[in-house]
């Protein structure tokens, strides 16, 4: 088994990744790989809504990682999503990356467990949390929890690694995570199937 966690900062050894490796720490000590995928500072286009995607299930750009994720998505068994905040919401970086990859290949991620993270100085974390929160239930996906909610403070990684309650927050990320995950097997084996998902129904308000 093998969880993907993405870091939506510019710095790739910075506050969220801090967080995000306290968490794959303990799925690692739990026997599950895992891998961080950083975006870096490089650009990363935004979604056009051109809807090329639709037929190729991959992303008409291919100047970035987007569509390389989304193999590494195909078969990966988890995943967590981590920001910082900006301006009280998610990075613009995270949010490009996520629209992108879930338009094009929403397949790669349902029903498979996921969690969202935010690292900020002091505040805006709910609000991000709550932005990233919405892919994972637009698609399937169960949610993984913690034993609050699921952020970081600090200006700094040696800032980030004294909020010992932060901190507990991401180890019981990792321990949550891998016990679903373990249940998820485990159903297989048993001959338990996914879920079969309805056909979407379109509907709107106008009259």
């Amino acid at each position: 088994m093998k969880v993907l966690l993405l870091n939506g900062s510019p710095r790739a050894h910075g506050c969220t990744f801090t967080a995000l490796s306290e968490i794959a720490d303990v799925l690692n000590k739990e026997g599950i790989g895992t891998e961080i995928l950083q975006i870096g500072n490089k650009p990363v286009q935004d979604c056009i809504a051109c809807k090329g995607c639709e037929t190729t299930g991959k992303c008409v750009f291919s100047d970035d990682p987007v569509n390389e994720w989304l193999e590494k998505a195909k078969s990966a068994d988890g995943f967590v999503f981590g920001t910082p905040v900006y301006y009280a919401h998610p990075s613009g970086r995270i949010l490009s990356v996520m629209d992108r990859m879930f338009y094009a290949g929403r397949q790669n991620f349902a029903h498979k467990p996921a969690a969202v993270i935010a690292s900020a100085r002091r505040a805006g974390t709910t609000a991000s949390l709550d932005v990233l929160a919405k892919y994972l239930g637009i698609s399937g996906m169960p949610v993984v929890s913690s034993t609050y909610w699921n952020m970081v403070h600090g200006s700094t990684p040696e800032d980030v690694k004294k909020d010992l309650e932060g901190m507990q927050t991401m180890r019981n990320i990792g321990h949550n995570m891998a016990w679903l995950l373990k249940c998820i097997e485990a159903g297989k084996r048993a001959g338990i199937e996914v879920p079969c998902t309805e056909k979407s129904v379109w509907t709107n308000f106008i009259r």
